[in-house]
């Protein structure tokens, strides 16, 4: 008969699943948003004093003759405008400020441009980045767990990369390097629950009650084991991350929204997708025979 834990990790993996598939298939229709520092392009923040919504906005630009710009309310208050550079020049990003500001009396807070050579730039070195970081993570889990505790933990990991990529498109925040980076600090802390898990799991395993146990009870206990301590970990880390998202400004709640999601799918993998997999792949104390048996016989060959 199955625990409520077993019940429970079965639901999260299911959840797990679900959301994956709902991200790819976000993310294969609408795409990611890429912001200027992977595109490219002219950003314009402008603070209107009186009342404004989207709408209004968008038609305003839009009789300026500002095309295919995306408008973004800040939360302070201000207006972020986003022009890729085939769209625009110079020259017409100051006409239609100077127009906007005949009519509404706005007051520019930024005007900036990058290139989009840089841009490219910035994407190749990005993706070296995440490259170099997951390949660096499946070398560790290799080397540290047996191979099906290390095979679930890396579609833990691929797990949240996902949901996170697939909130992003949803949404269409802008990806940025911030988001980048919370990426990368999302693969390093997902992966830091996932192998406390794991090695309790395998302690337990060589603990004697469980040599003969099913793997599913030693998962289960396994969990319970650490639970407090991942929750106290995450809830610690989401209040963080969430008075950065509340008082940091615009600048930082892309990377803020990141790792907010990334915390919690983060969570939910390390409990329900890299401590469960391993049950359905025939985890037991018979994997671990041969490395216990070799570290005996190197321990007898030591003078």
């Amino acid at each position: 008969m199955k625990s409520n834990t077993q019940h429970i990790r079965l639901i999260g993996l299911i959840l797990g699943m679900v959301l994956v598939f709902t991200s790819l298939v976000t993310i294969a229709q609408k795409g990611i948003a890429f912001g200027q520092d992977f595109t490219g392009g002219y950003v314009t923040v402008i603070d209107v004093p009186k009342s404004v919504t989207v709408d209004e906005m968008q038609l305003k630009l839009h009789q300026l003759g500002v095309e295919s710009a995306r408008i973004d309310l800040q939360m302070d208050g201000s207006w972020r405008i986003f022009q890729i550079p085939s769209s625009t020049n110079d020259l017409k990003v100051k006409e239609w400020i100077s127009e906007l500001n005949s009519q509404w009396h706005v007051t520019v807070l930024d005007a900036s441009y990058l290139g989009a050579q840089v841009g490219d730039e910035l994407i190749e070195q990005g993706g070296l980045a995440g490259l170099f970081a997951l390949l660096s993570v499946l070398l560790y889990l290799a080397c540290r767990f047996e191979w099906r505790l290390a095979v679930s933990a890396s579609i833990a990991l691929f797990h949240d990369v996902v949901i996170t990529l697939g909130l992003f498109s949803a949404t269409q925040v802008e990806f940025d390097l911030t988001v980048l980076a919370a990426l990368l600090a999302i693969i390093g802390y997902s992966l830091n629950d996932s192998i406390v898990v794991g090695d309790r799991v395998r302690e337990l395993l060589f603990e004697e009650r469980y040599k003969q146990a099913p793997v599913a009870k030693v998962i289960d206990q396994a969990i319970k084991d650490s639970l407090s301590r991942t929750l106290i970990t995450s809830l610690t880390t989401l209040a963080t991350v969430l008075s950065i998202w509340w008082l940091a400004g615009a600048g930082l709640s892309s990377f803020a929204m990141a790792l907010c999601c990334g915390i919690a799918v983060g969570t939910l993998s390390s409990l329900a997708i890299s401590a469960t997999l391993p049950q359905f792949m025939g985890l037991s104390y018979n994997n671990y025979r041969k490395e216990e048996s070799e570290a005996t016989k190197k321990q007898l060959a030591e003078p």
